[in-house]
């Protein structure tokens, strides 16, 4: 009897600490959101030049390498806003680049809706499902390494073709790692709420991004 009641604490414990760990994710992904895109709003409105694809990756890693140094204190806290400020940074230049389109307006708004659909659809099902998506952690990580690496070909190549292949490809890897991550907290795989964060915010940016590409291509004459 006493075994069962023990068993039932951990089991009720485990849940109220999986309940945190998705309840406070999502309030810091709220809020690291809200200032990434208030950070591209002043980089637009100022008309800041894009740093460049080097910077922007030094950048970029330097700034996930210290949040997951200080994931455990509450300087983490402080580096996720750091790497999404910069990241919303980077995003003010190139949205100003579309928005200078005759159909800019309805290319960044299509693009937008889309990522919150495919964003909240897909957190939607992991949540109410509870399914296991931990089988695809090992195809997603293989995935976006080659993505990455056609898509550094795709620059220094010059090749259109294969840019707009790797957005394609980076639509599906990113709407994967959201089911990915979402089911990965809700079974405990995840138990802290700032990589969390930071692993929704990373798919939630590329994935817009690739759609920014995607439609801007299709709507293009």
């Amino acid at each position: 009897m006493e075994n069962r009641i023990a068993t039932m604490t951990r089991s009720e414990a485990s849940v109220l600490s999986t309940n945190k760990v998705i309840r406070n994710t999502y309030v810091l992904l709220s809020l690291t959101l809200a200032f990434s895109a208030a950070v591209a709003g002043v980089s637009m409105a100022l008309g800041l030049p894009h740093p460049g694809l080097i910077l922007t990756l030094v950048g970029y890693f330097g700034l996930l390498f210290l949040t997951t140094k200080l994931r455990n204190s509450a300087g983490g806290i402080l580096a996720v806003f750091a790497l999404t400020g910069f990241m919303g940074y980077t995003l003010g230049p190139i949205l100003s680049a579309y928005l200078a389109l005759p159909n800019g307006h309805m290319i960044v708004m299509q693009a937008m809706g889309g990522t919150a659909a495919i964003f909240l659809g897909l957190s939607g099902y992991a949540l109410t499902t509870r399914k296991d998506f931990s089988f695809m952690g090992g195809f997603l990580m293989v995935g976006i390494l080659v993505a990455f690496l056609a898509g550094l070909g795709a620059i220094f190549f010059s090749m259109p073709a294969l840019s707009l292949a790797v957005s394609a490809m980076f639509v599906l890897l990113m709407s994967g790692l959201i089911l990915y991550e979402t089911s990965n907290i809700i079974h405990g795989g995840e138990t802290n709420y700032i990589m969390a964060t930071v692993t929704l915010y990373v798919s939630i940016y590329n994935l817009f991004t690739s759609l920014l590409h995607l439609l801007g291509f299709m709507n293009s004459d």
